[in-house]
């Protein structure tokens, strides 16, 4: 039995590399956390399995809203991978992204994106701080519009990507 009301959706199983990937990338969501900053992280693999990019959430000790964790690993690939290596690649991410990190993939020609914790699980563990009120719109509703296509696969390893929050959004 699910510890989520039936309402959630149910978590995405994953295969071997997709699992290590998207652990490193809430690895990185604790480092954010250790730093100051809201605990997000991401990375970002080419086809060749081979790690193109890892970042973490900066927005509190850079004071820069854009600098989400999907953000700052899309940053990175821009200076040296090309739209068809991004095409093949996938974005890990500790957290469903945000309707801005959703745009953000899609103009970057990103062709997969694999998260763990959903929008929806994520507002419960800060629902009820205004500051902390978002956009209620899925990725995958912002993907699902896109002119080339983008496979968002989420929610997954719902208990590893959920802890990162334990506690802090309460503080």
């Amino acid at each position: 039995m699910s510890a989520y009301p039936p309402a959630f959706d149910e978590p995405t199983p994953l295969g071997e590399t997709d699992t290590l990937f998207l652990r490193q990338a809430i690895a990185w969501a604790c480092t954010a956390r250790a730093r100051g900053n809201h605990p997000f992280g991401a990375v970002v693999a080419g086809a060749d399995g081979m790690l193109l990019a890892q970042a973490y959430c900066t927005t509190t000790e850079s004071g820069d809203p854009t600098g989400h964790a999907e953000m700052n690993a899309l940053r990175q690939l821009s200076r040296h991978l090309t739209r068809e290596a991004r095409a093949h690649a996938t974005l890990y991410t500790s957290a469903e992204p945000c309707a801005m990190c959703a745009a953000a993939i899609f103009w970057s020609g990103i062709g997969r994106v694999v998260f763990g914790i959903d929008s929806q699980r994520l507002r419960s563990f800060h629902s009820n701080r205004h500051a902390q009120r978002d956009l209620d719109l899925s990725c995958r509703d912002v993907l699902a519009t896109a002119t080339h296509p983008v496979e968002c696969l989420g929610p997954a390893l719902l208990e590893e990507s959920s802890a990162p929050h334990t506690g802090f959004w309460s503080a």
